[in-house]
């Protein structure tokens, strides 16, 4: 019998269901002593339940109006499961798809350090092809004596980007405090390694309506990475991408390991995109190109890769950053590449 406590469970209701319907689920669950965490999707809800299985396994909680399936999930993460949805999620980021077949490109400055290097930046992103822009106005540095990011001003930059190109954008959150005030400007938030297990901030920027982008904790297990989503996932946000950016191993030829079997092993257990980011993977500029094929053909929805007007003069991460004659035939190879294993590009769809 499971003990009360365990999450093994989950109702998805079909495209009809009503809230009425929805709330019948919930009340049937609540009566005898459980919880349900409701989280709408674009097609389906799916109600979590908490409490105690067996409970809830005599309940006639199938019958009910517009129930497609009740699912006894065995995995500790439940909402972000392949077992919920069999058809692998994809996130729209203002018109721009991310998820199985398609292709997305990322790109832009690690850091905004000044309106004419974002633009420049986002303006070689989009020769390169690039979907979407990344730009961070707020950083995280080992030394807190390294550049910390421009806060608001760098958010206002970014914005520009944005209208400069036509292109979204992602951009990191630091603090829980700032969600609200960075989900103004940008259209994904981004969870850096650092916070992978920042508990407050996941919560938070899932309550925000906002695509969330998580990347893998620098030493985080495939499960950690899956549980943190987990926690975006209960508070209401479907739309989530995970990012795998390198994990520290015992080798210091390059940055990071690029554990480029996440990819294929995350896409199993979960029905959310799986990306890379590769120059935070090598941290040298000669191995992003290499790093960005292989985790193209390894499956990976979308890569996002650093680039820079001046590396040389870069505030933070010059060496791994891309110039225009780097990247001048890389966008071209990673979409041969794509279309190679079954992937069309991510057309960006205008916003209006």
């Amino acid at each position: 019998m499971a003990k009360k406590g365990d999450i093994e469970m989950v109702v998805v209701m079909d495209t009809k269901a009503s809230e009425d319907d929805i709330g019948r689920v919930v009340s049937e669950v609540e009566a005898v002593g459980g919880q349900a965490f409701v989280s709408p999707g674009k097609l389906r809800t799916v109600i979590g339940l908490v409490g105690d299985t067996a409970r809830f396994m005599e309940l006639p909680l199938a019958t009910l109006p517009h129930v497609e399936q009740v699912i006894r999930v065995g995995k500790p993460y439940k909402l972000v499961a392949r077992e919920l949805h069999q058809d692998a999620t994809i996130v729209n980021v203002a018109g721009v798809p991310i998820g199985e077949g398609y292709f997305t490109m990322i790109a832009g400055p690690c850091a905004i350090e000044t309106e004419e290097q974002a633009i420049e930046a986002a303006r070689m992103a989009q020769d390169m092809g690039a979907h979407i822009l990344r730009g961070d106005a707020y950083k995280h540095r080992t030394s807190p004596y390294a550049f910390q990011g421009l806060g608001k001003r760098g958010l206002e930059i970014l914005r520009l980007m944005s209208q400069e190109t036509g292109m979204p954008t992602v951009t990191e959150v630091l603090e829980p405090a700032d969600v609200e005030l960075v989900a103004e400007y940008t259209d994904v938030l981004r969870v850096g390694t650092r916070n992978a297990q920042n508990f407050p901030l996941l919560r938070e920027c899932g309550r925000s309506g906002k695509a969330v982008m998580l990347k893998r904790g620098m030493a985080g297990t495939i499960e950690e990475w899956l549980m943190a989503a987990e926690y975006v996932a209960r508070e209401g946000t479907s739309d989530i991408i995970l990012c795998e950016r390198g994990i520290r191993t015992y080798e210091p030829a390059y940055r990071n390991t690029l554990d480029i079997a996440a990819v294929p092993a995350a896409k199993q257990l979960t029905h959310l995109p799986v990306i890379v980011d590769p120059s935070h993977s090598g941290g040298r500029k000669e191995l992003v190109a290499p790093l960005a094929r292989a985790a193209v053909a390894a499956g990976a929805d979308a890569v996002m890769i650093d680039i820079h007007p001046d590396p040389r003069a870069a505030l933070c991460d010059g060496p791994q950053a891309l110039t225009r004659d780097d990247i001048a035939e890389l966008g071209a190879e990673l979409l041969a590449i794509a279309d190679a294993v079954g992937k069309k590009p991510a057309d960006h769809v205008a916003r209006g």
